[in-house]
């Protein structure tokens, strides 16, 4: 599971931390997991103190959760949060695509439609981790073709929230199809440079993901 590249030139702390970040956001370590210092430093080959700060810095990004005289555990995840994250998330990447409309190029816009032929593609295939790939890839290129570098921070800041979230509700929530025609009605706006209509697009496409959240969450809750 551990794929810590020693050669890189940075501090150990950080090469533990990001390989522990890399496998709780992607779903490799779940939700609950006891983060066991020990355990995860002969894993690591490494010794018990980066762990420990690792685990620290891992907590101030709320991926962990350290419960006095119990341990530190892997960060449970909810609905809620992430249809709190998804309220934040909907006017900036609105925001966002309004510009881009204007800003992008015509080769711009076919970069992103290629990145939405691939996801058709993966999701043929049934390839769960390259549709999520894909995914954040679409909406990464239109965030980044506002031109806007605030705007770019704060959407990237959200879409890494979000992406935790991905790999553990992808699966259930059975939205990939209807994804696909969303994505193209965005690139039709963006084609168009109708910013407005892009607008809207984008914030209906995720305002259709936050429904799908909540019937799922309502489903669980009847279980």
């Amino acid at each position: 599971m551990f794929n810590i590249n020693m050669q890189e030139h940075k501090p150990l702390r950080e090469l533990v931390y990001e390989e522990l970040r890399l496998l709780i956001m992607t779903g490799q370590i779940k939700p609950g997991v006891r983060m066991m210092e020990i355990d995860l430093a002969e894993s690591m080959g490494v010794s018990r103190t980066p762990v420990r700060e690792a685990i620290r810095q891992l907590e101030k990004d709320n991926l962990v959760t350290i419960e006095p005289r119990r341990g530190a555990y892997v960060s449970d995840i909810s609905p809620y949060d992430l249809n709190e994250m998804l309220v934040v998330r909907e006017p900036l990447e609105g925001l966002a695509i309004q510009l881009a409309a204007d800003r992008m190029s015509a080769d711009d816009v076919d970069v992103i439609r290629s990145v939405n032929l691939d996801y058709a593609e993966a999701l043929r295939g049934g390839d769960t981790e390259k549709l999520i790939q894909l995914d954040t890839q679409f909406h990464s290129l239109i965030t980044k073709g506002s031109g806007n570098p605030y705007l770019i921070e704060l959407c990237q800041q959200v879409q890494e929230r979000v992406l935790r979230f991905r790999y553990v509700y992808f699966k259930s929530i059975k939205r990939a199809e209807d994804i696909i025609e969303e994505h193209n009605a965005i690139l039709e706006m963006l084609q168009k440079r109708d910013g407005e209509g892009a607008r809207k697009c984008m914030e209906s496409h995720i305002l259709n993901l936050r429904k799908s959240i909540q019937l799922y969450a309502d489903f669980q809750s009847d279980k």
